[in-house]
């Protein structure tokens, strides 16, 4: 055999061993890889989350969305009801791990809301260099003055003095006594005997 020949085969082969050993090595880092990535996101899930959750406009910054009244989208087309066409949300990004498993639409989920010290939790409000149109950002100082909140007036209706069915109904609009409470049934006896300027009403 030509000793040049016997040369190159053996290059060859160690050439090829080598080549063996660089694709287990990349073999084993991309199952490592893969394997790391399972467990931190697929069992610890420890990864931020981003989502949007309702915001107060009365006293935060918002992002504000607004219907489209040119879509026919669901979703996105306007219904004609303030409450579903317009929305206040804000952002907040929260570790996976630290989300409870319930209904974010659940009142008493509080899956989007950052526990006092939470590490890895933050609300972004909304302002000019992270709001992306169409969605605009709102000003709680003039929607206060935009949207005054509603007084609450209650039955404040106040009966004339010789306004005798007025009279009865506002004394009638009282506690129900119960059957074994003899002290309240009293109070109501001797208001029922008594007539509007105070004196008796048994008396002739």
């Amino acid at each position: 055999m030509d000793p040049q020949e016997t040369s190159t085969e053996n290059q060859n082969i160690t050439l090829d061993k080598k080549s063996k050993i660089l694709f287990i090595i990349i073999g084993l880092l991309i199952v490592g890889s893969v394997a790391v990535t399972f467990w931190r996101y697929m069992i610890k899930r420890d990864y931020i989350v981003q989502a949007q959750t309702d915001c107060d406009p009365t006293t935060e910054n918002c992002f504000v969305w607004k219907c489209d009244p040119n879509s026919t989208v669901e979703g996105e087309k306007c219904t004609g009801d303030a409450e579903k066409d317009i929305w206040y949300y804000k952002i907040i990004h929260r570790n996976a791990k630290n989300i409870p498993l319930c209904d974010p639409n659940d009142e008493n989920c509080t899956a989007l809301v950052c526990d006092p010290g939470e590490k890895d939790c933050s609300e972004a409000s909304c302002t000019p260099e992270n709001v992306k149109a169409p969605d605009t950002c709102n000003d709680p100082a003039q929607y206060n003055i935009d949207n005054p909140p509603e007084e609450d007036t209650g039955d404040t209706t106040e009966c004339a003095p010789d306004d005798q069915e007025c009279l009865d109904a506002q004394n009638t609009d009282q506690t129900t006594c119960a059957p074994d409470d003899q002290a309240c049934l009293d109070v109501q006896n001797q208001d029922s005997t008594t007539s509007p300027d105070g004196s008796d009403a048994t008396t002739p």
